[in-house]
């Protein structure tokens, strides 16, 4: 198993107001969602070469 990237208290806190419960895996697999996320915002951000910081834009 990789690095945990989110809060489990936090998400698992949000989840529980909605009136659910978090399964075994989510919170592994959103990380995991998470770690993508980042690393595609990073390489976006490389390919133009214009700037050194992430921003919301980047995400997209």
């Amino acid at each position: 198993m990789s690095e945990i990237l989110v809060v489990v208290s936090k998400v698992k806190k949000l989840v529980k107001e909605q009136g659910l419960r978090t399964g075994e895996g989510f919170v592994e697999a959103l990380s995991k969602k998470v770690e993508e996320m980042v690393k595609n915002a990073v390489e976006k951000v490389k390919s133009e070469g214009k700037k050194k910081t992430l921003g919301a834009e980047d995400l997209m």
